[in-house]
């Protein structure tokens, strides 16, 4: 059983902030959980483009905290919350310094955040603050796009299909892991992918004696016996699973499997800190957030 007591939920008010609510609502019945509502109030730096203008350690004013507090309250009622008790809290600060500290402090056991808002808010996903959320979270995030109908609202099922990369670094077998106990709790199919990067015909031809189309078929045999192997057999019984390795841009190739399989949310790992890490994130994990037209749950492993 993944334990979820706290869901951090951060939310900019935007048109997504219902449908985001919506999900860490339904995790949290289906875990019985607590939901924060976090609103973080970015003071702005003085600028010759800015309308309002005050230094950033600057207090907010009363009246403004008095508005968004109604905000986020008319935003749990309108989400109809039915037995979650959920805290709505304006906090002011650095946006990822707060949402990361409240994450630490509380500790949260989830973090439920949307991928397209107004303003800066829209730089959670399209910008570096989004990236440094999903690579230092202290838990779990999951991040839901406009188009996602989320998760089953009522019931014992959260989803019907999960999608698993998996590229047998420990980063993603951390996230195959909690796909596994995700898919038990849900009863749900499990897709398990992985992706071959083609080696380019042009250059390998080079190379004399080199077998390129022999070499293809031997990775891709190679990745379905580990893929076989992946999956304990005494899960076979309970999670469904669908082994399936492909060719091409691991990210292009998540992408287009989520949508033919019409996978309800995609679980992938995140390593950890250090440049290279943040160079394989940028070209992977950032592109399925910003493309999929599901809700996407990073597990961070350190």
């Amino acid at each position: 059983m993944i334990e979820i007591r706290r869901i951090l939920c951060p939310t900019d008010l935007s048109d997504i902030a219902p449908r985001t609510l919506e999900n860490a609502l339904a995790l949290a019945r289906f875990h019985r959980a607590e939901v924060e509502l976090l609103y973080v109030s970015e003071p702005l730096l003085p600028g010759p483009a800015s309308p309002v203008s005050y230094p950033p350690w600057s207090v907010l004013d009363p009246a403004v905290r008095g508005r968004l507090g109604a905000a986020l309250e008319a935003l749990v009622a309108g989400s109809e919350p039915r037995g979650v008790s959920v805290t709505p809290k304006v906090v002011e600060g650095r946006i990822v310094a707060e949402l990361l500290a409240r994450a630490r402090s509380w500790p949260a056991d989830m973090i439920v955040m949307g991928t397209h808002g107004r303003g800066g808010f829209e730089r959670w996903v399209l910008g570096s603050v989004t990236e440094k959320v999903l690579r230092q979270a202290p838990c779990p995030v999951l991040t839901v796009p406009p188009p996602a109908t989320g998760v089953h609202p009522e019931g014992s099922v959260l989803f019907r299909r999960i999608l698993c990369p998996v590229d047998f670094s420990p980063a993603s077998l951390a996230a195959f892991s909690h796909a596994l106990r995700l898919a038990e709790e849900s009863g749900a199919e499990l897709h398990v992918l992985h992706v071959v990067e083609w080696l380019a015909e042009q250059p390998a031809a080079r190379v004399p004696g080199f077998d390129v189309p022999e070499f293809r078929r031997y990775l891709q045999h190679d990745a379905e016996e580990r893929l076989s192997k992946l999956v304990p057999e005494e899960a076979r019984n309970w999670c469904k699973p669908h082994e399936l390795v492909t060719g091409g841009r691991p990210w292009r190739e998540i992408l287009r499997v989520a949508e033919e399989r019409d996978a309800e949310i995609v679980v992938m790992g995140v390593r950890g800190r250090n440049p290279i890490d943040l160079a394989l994130f940028g070209s992977t994990t950032h592109h399925v957030v910003r493309g999929a037209r599901c809700p996407v749950l990073v597990v961070h492993t350190d």
